[in-house]
């Protein structure tokens, strides 16, 4: 059996169990189209991707809930852009109304839009680490901030335009939604490569050092010492080029 097969099998069964948890049928066509988007980007199996159908489809109904604030009514749109160009996207789509409900459990915005009275939002990202989160929210509240979704060391921030221009924060006649919903810049490619580099450059360079002072390459521990060695300094040189993008992303957010 193909993996198209068993891929049918799975989302027949996510759709099953939306349907006996109340989701209306035009959500779930909707819900499994967009699944079945983001695989077709990934090139993953939904089940490593997205886990169990019975859990994914609790996770969602949950998220579902949320993100329409009970109702079943206005326009729903989930998206996702990599760090050097989420802000930029967040207020680009947010001068078009759409309001971030959440982030899900792929790292996706989830949007809604007023279809009758939809306004402008406005959005901010901040680096905050969770035991901190608490304190950044008070401190952002009284200039009318309020959190909209997490993801690793991102808390992400939104406040309505109104609060701004007031009444000009209206939107007369919105765009449609976007056709599509994965917006990445050459730049996460770039930084994408230059990770993948460095790991496997500095894995090897481990192995050569222990070579160098004498270790048998066949000697297990010492492999694998070099393999973890490799690995944690990869995850330097990572870590690094994540906080040199968060300050170039800190400097265009300021000008």
């Amino acid at each position: 059996m193909s993996g198209t097969y068993f891929d049918e099998l799975y989302f027949d069964e996510l759709a099953v169990r939306l349907r006996e948890a109340g989701v209306p049928a035009e959500r779930i066509v909707a819900t499994v189209d967009d699944l079945r988007a983001y695989l077709a980007d990934s090139g993953g199996d939904p089940e490593e991707e997205f886990g169990p159908a019975a859990a994914f489809a609790e996770h969602l109904v949950a998220t579902t809930d949320h993100a329409d604030g009970g109702t079943a009514t206005g326009e729903r749109w989930t998206w996702t852009a990599g760090i050097f160009t989420d802000q930029q996207r967040l207020n680009e789509f947010g001068e078009q109304g759409w309001e971030v409900q959440g982030i899900d459990r792929l790292g996706r915005f989830v949007c809604t839009r007023d279809p009758e009275h939809p306004q402008r939002w406005e959005y901010r990202r901040e680096v905050v680490t969770p035991t901190g989160r608490d304190a950044l929210t008070q401190r952002l509240a009284p200039e009318g901030w309020e959190p909209c979704g997490t993801w690793f060391c991102y808390a992400y921030y939104k406040r309505p335009h109104a609060a701004l221009v007031g009444p000009e924060a209206k939107i007369g006649d919105p765009p449609p939604r976007p056709g599509r919903r994965l917006f990445f810049s050459p730049a996460l490619y770039g930084f994408a490569a230059v990770a993948f580099t460095a790991a496997v450059a500095l894995g090897l360079s481990s192995l050569a050092v222990l070579d160098r002072a004498g270790l048998d390459d066949d000697d297990g521990p010492s492999t694998l010492l070099g393999m973890a060695v490799g690995a944690l300094s990869a995850l330097v040189v990572i870590g690094a080029i994540a906080a040199i993008a968060e300050l170039i992303h800190r400097r265009r957010r300021r000008r």
